[in-house]
């Protein structure tokens, strides 16, 4: 099967998404697209699966014609789609899930047949080797499972062309390599493969062709076999890149967050952070490294306030925090950039303008009594757009409908634009395009070479080891190493990351009584 978009032009208010894109795409195949937040890559494959209609253009399928008015035309078309946000019903079994729409049913009133929907999707996951229990509940299996089981969805409809929209972004190390050996078994059976992805390593590593966008025209096609990851980057931005965190030796002075034994249960009292203890202080960046579920999350949540502490402190510049509230932690001086961003870091209908203002608003600043300065909102929020470079129709334009990159330099602006004491990163390039990464890792850094205290949390082992002055790594919600940056490898992390290392953890204080 070969799948052409020919000419394939897509606008929306303000912006055009997609501008005379050329791809075709061929069975037995992976065919990564690449590009900046906001290049058109997911636009591209939306129409491609009925989701957008194009403005203008066409999709040819063996050199003929076709129109998919829905997904369900894409679908009968042999067009399958794996999306970045899973769409999963969490209260449904791995079966209910995958044959939901073309339920095997029995009996005179159409009732699901479990036992043949169950087979159905055993004998199917055996066969691509997706290793899924049918009976599982969604809601109680990992990240990288849920994904197998949008894959499942896709094969279960006997799709040809199999399209990832960032299908790594919110995986594990682990999960994946996994995921690779999935993508190349699809590939042996016959199937195409579409890899939307920012990460070029990955887009070398599994592609047998590249094609890259940028501002939503195609601006060429690379063999992975002729083209590195830095000359790819700079077709892709269109400038040089610098790869590598550029940054000067920290200079740490006293310690601004100071934790000792805290301990986090969740409502039925299982632990989640074991009584962990270290310091961060000013003028450094801590990355704390491990598998996500051990218990990284929560950490965060409990320094900013969003978890209560059960037994335990926290003290930020000498005071304490323990039981302080999300706008109290934050009005001491912590900039909190979230691991989800459009769950806990924006409001998606908000315009821009609101979301830069959003943890400020109540300030002296912007309000008086109950009254919001709307001019002097909007002027700062202006100045934040340019100074960080978000890239946005308008800072009225809703916050929801501008690229995952430029969501999160929304974030970036608004909590790093201010006077601080601590800056708590968790996974700040999640999803992000290798431009914006770079941005972001140079505001990291300046915040700590301004005298902040910096924390990153990050499921990216290269990105912990790029940022950090001193690495922590977490097992089971303990801190099982604390680590200086300059003294450790990719492997040693690895072995305290999978639980079969452990050293004698002490806070910075104890290390320098």
């Amino acid at each position: 099967m070969e799948l052409e978009l020919r000419g394939i032009t897509k606008r929306f208010p303000g912006v055009i998404a997609n501008d005379d894109v050329n791809l075709t795409i061929k069975t037995g195949e992976v065919h990564a697209l690449v590009g900046e937040n906001g290049a058109g890559k997911s636009t591209l494959m939306n129409i491609m699966y009925g989701l957008h209609h194009a403005d203008e253009g066409q999709i040819f399928i063996d050199g003929n014609p076709v129109t998919f008015e829905t997904s369900g035309d894409a679908i009968a078309a042999g067009i399958g789609m794996v999306h970045q946000h899973f769409m999963l019903v969490p209260v449904f079994t791995v079966a209910e899930n995958v044959v939901l729409g073309v339920e095997p049913t029995t009996g005179p009133f159409g009732k699901l047949n479990t036992a043949k929907a169950n087979a159905q999707v055993e004998e199917i996951s055996a066969k691509y080797g997706l290793h899924l229990d049918p009976e599982a509940l969604i809601e109680s299996l990992p990240v990288g499972i849920q994904q197998r089981v949008e894959i499942l969805k896709v094969l279960f409809r006997d799709a040809e062309i199999v399209v990832f929209d960032e299908p790594t972004a919110v995986l594990t190390p682990q999960e994946i390599e996994e995921f690779f050996n999935i993508v190349e078994s699809l590939k042996a059976s016959g199937r195409g493969i579409v890899f939307i992805t920012h990460k070029l390593t990955e887009a070398l590593k599994v592609a047998d062709r590249i094609s890259v966008l940028r501002r939503g025209k195609t601006v060429g096609e690379a063999d992975p076999a002729e083209i590195d990851e830095v000359g790819l980057a700079e077709l892709m931005v269109g400038r040089p890149v610098q790869l590598v965190v550029d940054k000067a030796p920290p200079q740490p002075g006293e310690a601004i967050l100071s934790v000792d034994q805290m301990h986090v249960v969740d409502p039925t009292g299982r632990t989640l952070v074991d009584h962990v203890s270290f310091d961060v202080h000013a003028g450094e960046i801590v990355g704390v490294a491990g598998v996500q579920g051990n218990g990284q999350t929560e950490l965060v949540e409990a320094l900013t306030g969003l978890r209560d502490v059960i037994t335990g402190s926290i003290h930020l510049g000498g005071d304490d925090i323990t039981h302080a509230t999300p706008r109290e932690v934050h009005s001491a001086g912590v900039a909190h950039i979230p691991e989800d961003r459009q769950r806990a870091g924006l409001v998606g209908d908000f315009s821009v303008a609101e979301n830069m203002v959003l943890t400020r608003y109540h300030d002296d600043e912007f309000s008086t009594g109950i009254k919001m300065d709307w001019p002097k909102a909007r002027t700062v929020a202006a100045d934040l757009v340019e100074q960080y470079d978000v890239r946005t129709p308008s800072i009225q334009t809703p916050a929801g409908t501008l690229s995952g990159g430029n969501q999160q330099k929304v974030i970036v602006a608004r909590e790093l634009s201010r006077d601080l004491q601590l800056v708590i990163a968790s996974q700040p390039t999640r999803g992000v395009d290798v431009g914006s990464i770079e941005y972001i890792h140079a505001q990291v850094v300046k915040a700590r070479d301004e005298g902040a205290a910096v924390l990153v949390v990050s499921t990216e082992l290269d990105e912990v080891m790029a940022l950090s002055d001193r690495i922590i790594v977490m097992f089971r919600g303990r801190i099982v190493a604390n680590l200086r940056r300059d003294e450790t490898e990719h492997n040693d992390i690895g072995l305290y990351m999978a639980g079969a290392k452990e050293q004698p953890v002490k806070t910075e204080t104890e290390k320098m009584a």
